[in-house]
Order: C-alpha cells, then sequence, then structure tokens
C-alpha cells in the first residue's frame, strides 16, 4: 500500500528549524520533498558540528526523508527554473523573513499565477501587526507567546523549556494547515496561503495559562500553590496548573534527574496515602477531601516525596502504577536515547550517514496504520541536482554549466 501522501510534491525552501520541521513531517507522511538550498547551503548544515567537514547533527536530524538540489534564485536562468520547479508543485513552504520571497520576485500572486493548484505556506515569528519585522528565534517566541512568563518559580526569573514550541511547535501547526489546505484543494481545485505565525502558535500551547489570566477575575487559583495572587498569572513550578494537582517528588539516590512527576486524583488519595505510610490520612478530615488538601498542596508533596526519597524512580513508578496513580519519572536525554521501548516503537531511530556514519534521530510521532514511516537518512548538498533538473529538460551539458556559473 502508498504512503498517505504519495504523489504530492513539496518544494522546500526551508532553513534551520521551523521550516524544515514542517517539511519533514510531510516527507515521512510519503510526500516527496525536494529541499531547495542555496549553493553555499543551509545554514544548519555547518552549525554545532561535532564531527568536522559533515553535516549536523542540527541538520541531519531535521531533513530526513528528502531531496537536495541547490540553486542561485538571484541569477536570471535561477529563476526560471525556479518557475518551472513550482509549476511541478504541490506544495511549497518557506520561513524567510518577511517578504524575502516577494523581493526575489515571486509575490504570492505571482506563484498563483503559475500554478493556481498551488500551496503556499509560510512561518514568519509574528502576524502582520506591530511586531512583524521583528527578528524572531525559538525563544523570542516563547518570551512573546506566553510561555517565559509562566515557566519557572515564583521568585525566580522566567525561564525558557527545553521543548522547542517556538520552533517545532510552529511546525506541527503549519503542517495541519498544509494538509486542510490540500484536502480543500481536492473539491475546490485551488490552492491558497497558509501562515503561520511562531508567536501565535505558541500562545496557542499557552491558552490554559490565558484560561487562568481571566479566572484570575474571580480570585486566587486554587490549583497553584502560590501563596499570593497578583493581577497576572504567576509561576508556579511544577505544578500541574490543572484540576489534578500534580508535583515533582525527589527519588533515590538523589541525582539531579532523580524525579518523578505524581498527580494526585481524588480517587488515587487513599492508596497513596497507605502507600506513603500515612494510611490515617484516607479518612483524617483534614486530609481526605481535595478542598482539604488544595491549601496545603506543598505539604502533601512533601509527605510523598519523603516516602519517595527512599526508594529509585523506576520502583516509584511500578508501586504507584499498581495503585492506578498517574506519574512519570523524569527521564534525562541519556535515558530516552537508550530506552529500548521508544526504539521498538520507531520513535528513537538509528540512521546511516553516507559521510557521518549512524546517527540518532527521533521517527515520527504521527503513525498511521496503512502509511508506515521509514526513515531514511538526510541528503547530502545538490546530491539530486542530475535528476530533479533532467525532469525539468536541462541537458547534462547544460547542468554543468550552470554549475560553472554558480547558478546551481
Amino acid at each position: 500500500m502508498g504512503k498517505a501522501l504519495e504523489g504530492v510534491r513539496v518544494l522546500d525552501m526551508t532553513h534551520v528549524q521551523s521550516g524544515p520541521s514542517v517539511t519533514q513531517l510531510l516527507a515521512w507522511l510519503g510526500a516527496d520533498v525536494v529541499k531547495l538550498e542555496a549553493p553555499g547551503g543551509d545554514i544548519t548544515r555547518r552549525q554545532l558540528r561535532d564531527v568536522p567537514g559533515v553535516d549536523s547533527l542540527y541538520f541531519t536530524m531535521l531533513n530526513c526523508n528528502k531531496r537536495s538540489i541547490t540553486l542561485n534564485m538571484k541569477s536570471q536562468r535561477g529563476k526560471e527554473l525556479f518557475a518551472e520547479l513550482v509549476r511541478s508543485s504541490d506544495i511549497l513552504v518557506e520561513n524567510f523573513g518577511p517578504g524575502a520571497v516577494d523581493r526575489m520576485g515571486f509575490p504570492w500572486e505571482r506563484l498563483r499565477e503559475l500554478n493556481p493548484r498551488l500551496i503556499y505556506a509560510s512561518i514568519k515569528g509574528f502576524g502582520p501587526g506591530r511586531y512583524a519585522k521583528f527578528k524572531a528565534y525559538e525563544v523570542i517566541a516563547q518570551a512573546m507567546g506566553g510561555s517565559m512568563t509562566t515557566t519557572g518559580f515564583a521568585d525566580g526569573p522566567p525561564l525558557a523549556t527545553g521543548a522547542q514550541i517556538g520552533d517545532s511547535g510552529t511546525g506541527i501547526h503549519a503542517v495541519a494547515g498544509i494538509l486542510a489546505a490540500l484536502y480543500q484543494r481536492e473539491s475546490s481545485g485551488r490552492g491558497q496561503r497558509v501562515q503561520v505565525a511562531m508567536q501565535h502558535a505558541v500562545l496557542n500551547l499557552c491558552r490554559v495559562k490565558l484560561r487562568d489570566q481571566q479566572r484570575l477575575a474571580h480570585g486566587p487559583l486554587k490549583e497553584y500553590p502560590n501563596r499570593t495572587f497578583g493581577d497576572e498569572v504567576p509561576r508556579s513550578g511544577n505544578a500541574s496548573g490543572g484540576g489534578q494537582p500534580g508535583w515533582a517528588v525527589r527519588c533515590a539516590p538523589g541525582g539531579p534527574n532523580d524525579y518523578i512527576y505524581v498527580i494526585v486524583q481524588p480517587v488515587g488519595w487513599k492508596p497513596l496515602s497507605g502507600l506513603i505510610g500515612r494510611p490515617e490520612l484516607a479518612e483524617d478530615p483534614e486530609w481526605a477531601t481535595p478542598e482539604a488538601r488544595l491549601p496545603k498542596l506543598d505539604k502533601m508533596f512533601q509527605l510523598i516525596e519523603e516516602w519517595s526519597i527512599r526508594h529509585d524512580k523506576w520502583t516509584v513508578l511500578d508501586r504507584l502504577n499498581a495503585e492506578n496513580i498517574p506519574c512519570g519519572p523524569i527521564l534525562s536525554t541519556r535515558e530516552l536515547a537508550e530506552d529500548e521501548s521508544l526504539r521498538e516503537e520507531g520513535i528513537v531511530v538509528a540512521v546511516e550517514h553516507p559521510e557521518r556514519g549512524q546517527f540518532l534521530t527521533v521517527g515520527s510521532p504521527l503513525q498511521l496504520s496503512d502509511s508506515p514511516v521509514d526513515v531514511r537518512t538526510p541528503p547530502l548538498l545538490g546530491e539530486h541536482n542530475q535528476e530533479i533538473y533532467a525532469a525539468l529538460g536541462v541537458s547534462a551539458g547544460e547542468l554543468a554549466e550552470l554549475k560553472t556559473n554558480g547558478v546551481i
């Protein structure tokens, strides 16, 4: 059986992370993704190199299952070839600064003229308002989208999250828009623009904090461990921020990742109080109900930690799960890389690269029963120039001339 997006051609003009995360997902779904790079290549091929002279992990982990061609868009022949590529593509994705593709001579109106069925997806830092021309990076998007103000502890500074919600988080939003446009094209016969801003995507991921901002008008947020509240949602450490209180409690032997996150549901309090050696708390009116426990969440988790610190996190995990108590150990990057279950699930994948050898990457989180994903090695720079340009009618002689003249 074929792949879900088999027969769909994606012209990938993206670089760094937010855009490549989009096109890699589309490639995993079966699209033919042609990565269009300047002759010097995507800058991340050279950034954060761990092995001299080969493509970095930054590049390889975001560009699997793609083909690569090079093209100098400043040359007249380059513009002509680009126009031909647009005509033969279903989707164009770019994440340049605002107006960059327009300045190349290809505004949306021109692109639509070349290919009325084209879906043109753009990722920008911000929407068209006052921030439109600001430069955006991952943590800037976190700062301006509501994440940093609500991450950290109340007595500390705002913190960035290790999850790349500004870049890859925006990429996932863009994939949703592209697939919706592709589906609508089936009935309309027309392509359309898809635009996603990093600030908007981060704010969407932080919507529960905007919820709590409105709840503040009616009094303190009882599910938060904070003692005082102003007129803004506070940073609340490791609190769940939801209807069920949670916290990361320490485990033995006390290393930096020897923690487990525990959620205390009403139904879980009786078995939990027994596990920690305080069965009497299940009936004590000072502890027995969620309403009684809310004002002293810090003390509740301290009691749990006095038990958990005597055991390693895997033992705690097993004992809590045996009682159906929601929990999860804090897994380090090393533990994730070595996790056998994640490897069996195809989420941590070993890939062979022709120059660097084997590297680990994250496999597709999108699992389709009829469209399984085989993660393939990312392309070398310009690896597919000959086959793709030949399909456009470029002869071997002209191809050599184009390379000599710096067009490819």
